[in-house]
C-alpha cells in the first residue's frame, strides 16, 4: 500500500477517527497493530506471517533477556534473538545473491529436480524486512545491555522490559516492530525511544504543527520532485545513456541525487507527520545532506535513523575507533561494505558501501571529516570560509552523486560503462529537452537546503532575528501554500518509493 494511494488515505483517516474516541482509548495500541497489519499485507497477504514470526521471535527472546537471573541465560536468548533474526534476513534477502554466486562459481546448470537451488533463487524480497529485523535486533541488544549495566535510567527500564505483564509486552513489541508509517522504509526506531511513549493520546494533545509541516513538506518533495524527476533519470537507464551527450548525463545524474533524496526524505517526513498524529515522535532521519562538507559529515546528515544504527550495533562493537589507525580504517570499510549491502541484494550495493568506506578511511588519514568548527573561532575571513566551504560541499556531493549511480544502474558492468560514456561523448550536443525540466524540479531541494548552507545560515538566522520573525513566518507559509498549490496542480505519476525494495 503506496503512502501516495487512495487505500492509503482511507486507512489512516478511518484509524485517526476511531483512535481518538473516548470509549476506545484504552484500545488504541490493539487499533493500530491491527491497522498496521492491515496497511502491510494490501498487497502481498502472505507476507504478513512472517513480519508475525519476527515479532513473536523477538517478543520470546527480548523477554527472556529481561526475565532471565543469570548473565549465561540472558546472553544465550539474546545471541538466539540476533542469530536467528539474521538468518531470516539473510534467507529471504540473500539467499538468491549468494546462490547464484555459487552457481555461477561452479558452472552448476541447475536441472528441474534441484527443487532447493529453484527455491532459493526465487524467495521473494517482504517489503521493509530489512528494516524491521533492525529494530528486533536493536531490541533484543537493548534489553540485554540494559540487565548487564548500571544505567541512569534503569528503573524506567524496567518499567517496560522487566516489570510489565506477558500479554502488554507482547502488544507493545508487536506496536513497536509494526507500526505502519514507519513499517516498510524507516525511521529505524529504538526500542528506549518508543516504548516509553506508549500510553493513551488525547486529541487535544496532537502536534498540528508538526503534523501539517511534514506531510505538506513531504508529499511535496515525493510527489512533486521525486515522482516528476524520475520521468528524466529514467534516461540514465542501459542502454540509453549511450547516446546522450557528457554534460546531459551528468545533469540527469544530478537530477537521480535530487530524486532520491526527494523520494526518501519525503517518505521520512510523512511517517513522522502521521506518526504525531497518532501522539507518536519518530526521530529524524535527513538533516540537509547535501550541504556536508565532508563524507563523515554526511552521514550524520544521511539516513541518520541508520547511520546511528550502524555505530551502534555493529561500529562500535568491532571496536570502533578505540584500537589502532588501521584498525579503525578497517572498521569504517566493514560497516560501509555490509552497510551497502543492506540496502540491497547485489554486489554494486557492496561496492557502493566500499566506496563509501574507503573515501571515509581516506578522509580520517588526512585528518578531514570532524565536526565542523565554530564559526566565532574561524580566524578567515566570512567569504573566504564561505568559498572554501561550497568547494568542500561540491566535492562531496559529487562524491556521494557519483556513488547513487550503483543505485541507479544496479549492474556493475554498467555502471562502468556510464563513466566511460562520459568521457567518450563529450562532442554530444546538449539534450535541453532533458536539462530544463532536471533543473526545474531540483530547484525545490537546492532551496530546501539553501537557509542550512554554512554562512547563508547565519545570514538567515539573523534577518530573522532582525524582522523578529514576521519575514521570515510569512516568506514560510507562502512555501506551504505554494506547495499545497503544486501538490494539486504538478503531482507526477505515482510510483513506489525507491527505498520500498530495501
Amino acid at each position: 500500500m503506496l503512502f501516495t494511494s487512495f487505500e492509503f488515505f482511507v486507512l489512516v483517516l478511518l484509524t485517526f477517527c476511531v483512535y481518538y474516541l473516548p470509549g476506545l482509548r484504552t484500545f488504541q495500541v490493539p487499533l493500530l497493530i491491527v491497522a498496521s497489519f492491515l496497511f502491510y499485507a494490501w498487497s502481498s497477504p502472505a507476507l504478513l506471517l512472517l513480519l508475525i514470526a519476527s515479532i513473536l521471535l523477538n517478543v520470546l527472546t527480548s523477554f527472556k533477556v529481561a526475565r532471565s537471573d543469570t548473565k549465561r541465560s540472558r546472553l544465550t536468548w539474546a545471541f538466539s534473538g540476533v542469530a536467528v533474526n539474521l538468518l531470516v534476513l539473510g534467507l529471504f534477502k540473500y539467499s538468491g545473491l549468494f546462490t547464484g554466486f555459487f552457481v555461477n562459481l561452479f558452472g552448476l546448470t541447475p536441472t528441474p529436480e534441484d527443487r532447493l537451488i529453484h527455491l532459493l533463487l526465487t524467495l521473494p524480497l517482504p517489503v521493509g524486512i530489512s528494516f524491521y529485523t533492525f529494530q528486533g535486533i536493536s531490541l533484543v541488544v537493548d534489553v540485554l545491555r540494559q540487565q548487564d549495566s548500571e544505567l541512569k535510567n534503569k528503573q524506567l527500564q524496567e518499567k517496560y522490559y522487566v516489570q510489565i505483564a506477558p500479554l502488554q509486552y507482547l502488544l507493545n513489541t508487536s506496536f513497536f516492530l509494526a507500526f505502519f508509517p514507519q513499517l516498510v522504509a524507516g525511521p529505524i526506531v529504538k526500542a528506549n525511544d518508543f516504548f516509553p511513549q506508549i500510553a493513551p493520546k488525547f486529541y487535544n494533545q496532537i502536534a498540528w504543527n508538526i503534523v501539517f509541516r511534514s506531510l505538506v513538506t513531504g508529499y511535496f518533495l515525493k510527489m512533486v520532485v521525486a515522482d516528476n524527476l524520475k520521468d528524466y533519470t529514467f534516461w540514465i537507464t542501459y542502454p540509453y545513456y549511450q547516446s546522450l551527450g557528457t554534460v546531459t548525463n551528468l545533469s540527469l545524474l544530478f537530477g537521480y541525487s535530487m530524486q532520491i533524496f526527494a523520494d526518501f526524505a519525503g517518505y521520512s517526513l510523512i511517517a513522522i507527520g502521521i506518526a504525531a498524529a497518532f501522539g507518536y515522535t519518530l526521530p529524524e532521519n535527513f538533516s540537509f545532506p547535501y550541504i556536508s562538507r565532508s563524507i563523515a559529515e554526511f552521514w550524520r546528515r544521511w539516513h541518520i535513523s541508520l547511520s546511528t544504527w550502524l555505530k551502534s550495533y555493529l561500529y562500535i562493537p568491532l571496536g570502533g575507533n578505540r584500537k589502532s589507525n588501521l584498525r579503525t580504517y578497517i572498521n569504517l570499510i566493514i560497516v560501509m561494505v555490509l552497510g551497502g549491502l543492506w540496502h540491497g541484494a547485489a554486489w554494486s550495493y557492496a561496492v557502493w558501501g566500499l566506496f563509501h568506506g574507503v573515501g571515509l578511511a581516506i578522509e580520517r588519514f588526512l585528518g578531514l571529516g570532524g565536526k565542523p568548527k565554530n564559526s566565532a573561532d574561524n580566524p578567515r575571513p566570512a567569504w573566504q570560509q564561505f568559498i572554501l566551504d561550497a568547494i568542500q560541499v561540491l566535492t562531496v556531493f559529487s562524491f556521494v552523486s557519483l556513488g547513487w549511480l550503483l543505485f541507479k544502474l544496479p549492474r556493475f558492468d554498467q555502471a562502468v560503462d556510464f563513466v566511460v560514456t562520459l568521457f567518450e561523448n563529450t562532442n554530444v550536443g546538449l539534450q535541453l529537452i532533458y536539462i530544463i525540466p532536471v533543473l526545474i524540479f531540483s530547484l525545490p531541494v537546492l532551496l530546501y537546503h539553501l537557509p542550512h548552507f554554512p554562512g547563508v545560515s547565519q545570514y538567515f538566522s539573523g534577518t530573522v532575528a532582525a524582522t523578529k520573525n514576521r519575514f521570515w513566518t510569512l516568506t514560510t507559509d507562502l512555501g506551504f501554500g505554494l506547495m499545497l498549490v503544486l501538490l494539486l496542480l504538478n503531482a507526477g505519476s505515482s510510483t513506489a518509493f525507491i527505498y520500498f525494495q530495501f
